[in-house]
């Protein structure tokens, strides 16, 4: 069995870190065009330049990717990379069978996003 991430231990990575270092963990696990999709870019290789750290994201796409990696880090800990990648595409009961991703890319608040970290725990406690 797996354990469960710390959500507190995450939540704080995800603050603490330096967008770059989320971009840079988001490329590695989901890839640059999920990670441009998530945070509502059209232009992929802007993951890229916001992991090397030559742009920073605005506040709304560091907003989405913030929250994207407490979710991928919930996710990966207990299924894996691909798992995760599937996660975020598929219909979740908790966002009102809506995706992640799309409600990743939508978001235009914190309010609009306040569910996607418990419904990524939720998914990431069920291992067993």
């Amino acid at each position: 069995m797996v354990a469960a991430l710390d959500p507190i231990t995450v939540e704080r990575e995800a603050i603490t870190s330096g967008v770059d270092r989320v971009a840079t963990y988001l490329q590695q696990v989901l890839g640059q065009k999920i990670v441009a999709y998530l945070a509502g870019l059209k232009d992929a290789k802007m993951v890229g330049a916001w992991a090397r750290a030559e742009v920073a994201p605005r506040d709304l796409a560091a907003m989405r990717l913030r929250y994207a990696y407490q979710a991928t880090r919930m996710v990966v800990n207990s299924y894996g990379d691909e798992a995760a990648r599937a996660w975020f595409f598929g219909s979740n009961h908790l966002l009102d069978d809506e995706a992640p991703a799309y409600v990743l890319r939508h978001a235009q608040s914190p309010g609009d996003v306040r569910l996607i970290v418990p419904a990524a725990r939720a998914f990431a406690g069920s291992v067993g």
